[in-house]
């Protein structure tokens, strides 16, 4: 019998928390500096949340300090642009799924070096193909890089004050998929012009609620 989502997911997290249990195709977190970091600091990995059957995903790079003490994605102040823009297009964030592309803490929430997404990347990986998502939107210039590249639009990439709030569609072996690359939520704390860009941008997104 096949798992259903909620399970599949479930082995997901289970292999992060516990990479062991992975086995060869545990992507050698074991061997991850932030995997050891997780365990020297005693915080959390956060491998994501919100509807396992979401129309849309969010991606973002990495946890932050506050998502690693909890093990929930963008719960600190960028967590909570996060929602006043999901609110803005009526959303409810229990209706989309929300992620990252590394599931444990960059020290000081530097940005995550390339074999830290290679490490990371094949379980978010799963997790597209679990939910299989019809639009995909990325949060920040590390997010929106992986996910071109992963669906083959790697031609299209450029940087993101070009890319931001611009639909890119291509076929997945689940169906047709939309990419929308939208700044992080966390450039907008400190930025007032950035949070105005998101706003607009984020209007794309009530076509898909």
């Amino acid at each position: 019998m096949m798992m259903d989502r909620t399970e599949l997911l479930r082995q997901i997290k289970d292999e992060v928390i516990n990479p062991a249990l992975a086995g060869k195709g545990g992507a050698g977190l074991e061997e991850s500096p932030l995997y050891k970091e997780r365990i020297k600091n005693k915080v959390f990995p956060v491998i994501g949340e919100g509807s396992h059957r979401a129309r849309i995903m969010f991606i973002g790079e990495a946890p932050g300090k506050n998502e690693a003490a909890t093990g929930r994605p963008f719960c600190g102040a960028a967590g909570k642009i996060l929602d006043e823009l999901l609110a803005s297009v009526g959303i409810d964030r229990k209706d989309v799924y929300v992620t990252n592309i590394v599931k444990d803490r960059p020290p000081f929430n530097r940005d995550p070096l390339p074999e830290e997404i290679k490490a990371y990347g094949p379980f978010l990986d799963r997790q597209i193909e679990i939910i299989q998502p019809e639009v995909i939107a990325t949060l920040g210039r590390f997010s929106m890089d992986y996910v071109m590249r992963k669906f083959g639009l790697e031609s299209q990439l450029c940087s993101i004050s070009q890319m931001h709030g611009k639909i890119f569609e291509t076929e997945t072996p689940f169906g047709k998929i939309k990419i929308v690359p939208l700044y992080h939520p966390a450039v907008a704390i400190y930025n007032k012009t950035t949070k105005d860009t998101l706003v607009k941008d984020f209007r794309i997104l009530k076509d898909f609620k």
